[in-house]
């Protein structure tokens, strides 16, 4: 079995949010060092990387790490809402694509690829992700797509349903599949491997929350609902879901966006199997943070971005 490496930070992949002229594209922040509640912009506040492919916007970039750890890939939405509003047509006609890069070292990204991943029924696909599936070898990338049913009354049946595809080398994919469909909207998806379970984590749209549930595998037809209202005790609303482990205890951290209100809030749990979460009493978290991911990093990486990048503003740009 690979020796576990030994993390010293966290990169925050991100995008900025539609109210900018250049928000919508990638975006770094850096932790301070191993504390997930304290982080630094990279780059100036600048994105590292844009498109200029498909609709000229990237939201929601999602890295994840190759099983040797050798290889990065990054998958994003295509959706450009910046100086149009036009939410509609982004629901209902928009993308099927995704964009996807590919690195080695966190710098140097190849791309982006545009590839067109969902179906052709489908009105957009949004906030893509990764999920390296051990008992297939393979990556599950796993999108929400607004979706009708093909029946007569086409408005009361279309609703975001949660679509996959499998891959190995995010070149080949196979044809997508419904993934989630729970007769209402759910987005934004996420999930993380533990303990021998999945803890898979949704924004349920008609309720503006998000919900927690626990499967044994990506393909387990009975997840169990842990929690159907994650954020409420500590925000308004909730969207943007991002899971992830402490790099030096056993803590998972929980990010949401209070979309529209405070923006991203961490919360912490000791315990996946509780549902159960708790706000810090201190956390520093940029304000332009919109939706993404978080990977941990080690010594080397975090090195390397710092001195590429170069470091922003501590808790904003």
């Amino acid at each position: 079995m690979q020796q576990k490496p030994k993390y010293a930070g966290y990169l925050f992949a991100h995008f900025k949010g539609e109210e900018y002229e250049d928000g919508e594209q990638v975006y770094f922040a850096l932790s301070q060092g191993n504390d997930p509640l304290n982080w630094q912009t990279l780059h100036g506040g600048k994105p590292v990387l844009v498109s200029d492919l498909g609709e000229k916007g990237i939201r929601d970039p999602y890295i994840v790490r190759s099983p040797d750890g050798g290889r990065f890939y990054m998958v994003a939405t295509d959706l450009r809402i910046y100086g149009n509003g036009d939410w509609e047509r982004a629901v209902t006609s928009g993308s099927r694509s995704i964009m996807v890069w590919e690195s080695q070292n966190l710098i140097d990204w190849s791309g982006p690829d545009m590839v067109e991943i969902a179906p052709s029924g489908a009105g957009c696909a949004w906030a893509p992700e990764v999920f390296y599936d051990e008992e297939t070898q393979d990556y599950k990338v796993f999108w929400a797509s607004m979706m009708n049913t093909g029946l007569q009354d086409e408005d009361s049946s279309r609703y975001h349903r949660m679509m996959y595809v499998s891959t190995k080398d995010f070149r080949t994919f196979s044809e997508p599949e419904v993934y989630m469909d729970y007769g209402y909207s759910v987005i934004d998806t996420t999930m993380i491997q533990e303990k021998g379970g999945i803890y898979r984590f949704s924004k349920a749209e008609h309720v503006k929350h998000v919900i927690q549930e626990k499967g044994m595998s990506f393909h387990d037809s009975n997840f169990k609902m842990l929690n159907d209202h994650v954020e409420t005790p500590f925000m308004a609303r909730g969207e943007g879901p991002i899971i992830f482990k402490s790099n030096t205890e056993e803590k998972w951290i929980l990010f949401i966006d209070e979309y529209g209100l405070r923006g991203y809030i961490p919360l912490e749990t000791d315990d996946l199997d509780s549902g159960s979460w708790r706000l810090p009493e201190q956390y520093s978290l940029p304000g332009t943070l919109r939706h993404g991911s978080v990977i941990p990093v080690t010594t080397e990486e975090y090195d390397r971005l710092l001195e590429y990048y170069g470091g922003g503003e501590e808790n904003g740009i």
